[in-house]
């Protein structure tokens, strides 16, 4: 089975993280999940992230850090996660493509349904001693 590799963006601001709704047509559709895209052959997961944010919510990133790397397998399909944290950008982040999108407190995500490969994110962002209030 192929590995779809992924560029992911937390995008955060103060206590604050920009969360989208999945598109229910898609794999782990009608989920909230952190933007971001498949990095394409030639692309390194920086240049996919810029891209990806750009086309899905609009933002052009300025900076951004390594935070995490998730793998998970669903059975059906399986993802490489490369996660970056966005805190500096132009724009104000919205659902571009028609889906969903808002600002939530940070510990309020738990409240929100996540596909599996994300729940690693939310329980090491809600971990870091950085991001607590």
């Amino acid at each position: 089975m192929k590995v779809v590799h992924v560029a992911v963006g937390v995008i955060l601001r103060k206590q604050q993280v920009f969360i989208t709704l999945r598109d229910a047509s898609l794999h782990q559709g009608g989920k909230w999940e952190f933007p971001g895209g498949k990095v394409e052959a030639g692309e390194t997961v920086t240049q996919a992230l810029i891209r990806e944010l750009q086309e899905e919510v609009d933002i052009q990133v300025s900076t951004s850090q390594p935070f995490m790397l998730v793998e998970h397998d669903y059975g059906d399909k399986q993802v490489k996660l490369d996660i970056h944290l966005v805190m500096d950008f132009i724009g104000e982040p919205h659902g571009r493509e028609g889906q969903q999108g808002r600002w939530v407190a940070l510990q309020s995500l738990p409240d929100y349904g996540f596909p599996e490969a994300n729940k690693a994110i939310v329980d090491k962002l809600l971990c870091e001693p950085r991001f607590s209030l």
